[in-house]
């Protein structure tokens, strides 16, 4: 969305803040094109080491002109309340509000960070379980300017079981929630990530249990417009059970194929989602590492980006043709890095890479040619004085009290401005 209709999204926001859309919201709008200004800044949600110490938003000044100090230079940090939150996803995408959701997949917590101004970055919400649902996971923004958050879990009779769907405005208010535990869902299938179809009213959500009680192939269909599950579409095994452990449904840019990564590194096409009969088909796979799961991807166009830890790399495939994605590029990483997630600048010129292993404290810039599909480590970011490309979070001052390093997981570009 650009910036010149921001106005319109708060608006609508604070609209919506005390009822639920009256509108549609597969009938209303899609977002404009991506813009061609640069993000100044980056936003790293970030585990403290030290479990002593205090969990923390990072903003760092990626401006590569006059008016930055240096490229890649620590701006503050913002710390929220509690220990041990486990920081984990955040939005993929800086909404144009400027409150960008944040869980705590550890402790049930989630933040809402306030950052219109990066300087001065603040928790403007936190909240735990809504609606009976626990543990958020993934959020996504809708046409309306509200929140779609998948939840893992809810307690019933029988113990744990599958949690749900929740709508929320911008301030964590809840407007409306559905449970996942009825049929045809099964109890092992845990709400995860999700993929938003406006123009057919549908939601594409993924199963995939955080605590690795379970492992399915399941991938549901969901109604849009009352939070309805509508049916299970179960992923082929794979030679090497790609299928199981559904991860990260992504639409495309026709904006209404949808690709399903899975953790097992396989790659799905969905057909028929307006159909009584949906299905999936694999359409790509990638080699496994013990320990490790392919995970984040990212849409640039006719591009989709997947970490792939086998390769230490990331990976750039045209989809221009989904039912044969075609690898044009990939950047490799050091032999024991392991890249987890990955975001893209809103004009789709640099990638921000987090992961495990050797990269757990370390975050990565790539840069990206929407073009060709071209990958590159971007060599200029990199701590002042330091022999290797990208930021580790150690041996760092934090503004915000204490010197403990820091695991970032979800990372996200401001809008351009």
């Amino acid at each position: 969305m650009l910036i010149s209709r921001r106005a319109l999204t708060l608006t609508l926001a604070l609209v919506v803040a005390g009822l639920a859309s009256a509108t549609p919201l597969f009938a209303q709008r899609r977002a404009a094109s991506r813009p061609t200004a640069s993000s100044e800044y980056l936003y790293l949600w970030t585990a403290s080491a030290d479990s002593s110490g205090p969990d923390f938003l990072a903003v760092y000044d990626i401006r590569d002109d006059a008016k930055a100090a240096r490229y890649g230079a620590l701006v503050t940090t913002v710390a929220v309340p509690g220990r041990a939150n486990g920081p984990h996803h955040t939005e993929h995408d800086m909404p144009a509000d400027g409150r960008l959701f944040a869980n705590g997949f550890r402790s049930g917590k989630s933040f809402v960070f306030d950052l219109t101004n990066p300087h001065a970055p603040r928790v403007a919400e936190q909240f735990g379980d809504v609606a009976g649902l626990m543990h958020p996971h993934s959020f996504w923004r809708l046409p309306n300017g509200n929140l779609l958050s998948t939840f893992q879990m809810q307690h019933d009779s029988a113990g744990m079981a599958p949690g749900g769907l929740v709508e929320l405005t911008p301030r964590a208010t809840l407007v409306r929630s559905s449970s996942a535990n009825r049929a045809p869902a099964s109890r092992s299938d845990r709400p995860y990530s999700a993929a938003i179809l406006n123009d057919i009213d549908r939601v594409v959500v993924t199963t995939t249990d955080m605590d690795k009680g379970d492992s399915t192939r399941n991938v549901q269909l969901w109604r849009l417009s009352d939070l309805s599950l509508q049916r299970t579409i179960v992923l082929p095994d794979g030679p090497q059970f790609e299928g199981y452990r559904s991860a990260e449904p992504r639409v495309l840019r026709d904006g209404k194929t949808v690709l399903v990564s899975t953790f097992n590194c396989g790659l799905f096409l969905l057909e028929g989602l307006t159909s009584a009969t949906p299905s999936a088909r694999m359409v790509a796979s990638f080699p496994r590492k013990p320990g490790t799961s392919c995970a984040v991807p990212v849409v640039a166009g006719k591009y989709y980006l997947i970490t792939v830890p086998a390769w230490s790399a990331v990976v750039s495939l045209d989809v221009s043709d989904p039912s044969h994605p075609r690898e044009v590029s990939r950047v490799t990483l050091g032999p024991d890095d392991v890249p987890h997630w990955i975001g893209i600048e809103p004009n789709h010129r640099r990638v921000v890479i987090t992961g495990y292993q050797a990269m757990k404290t370390r975050v990565l810039l790539a840069t990206f040619n929407a073009t060709t599909g071209a990958l590159a480590l971007d060599q200029r970011f990199r701590a002042e004085g330091s022999a290797e490309a990208g930021m580790r979070m150690e041996n760092t001052t934090w503004p915000h009290g204490g010197t403990g390093p820091g695991i970032p997981h979800g990372a996200v570009f401001s809008r351009s401005r």
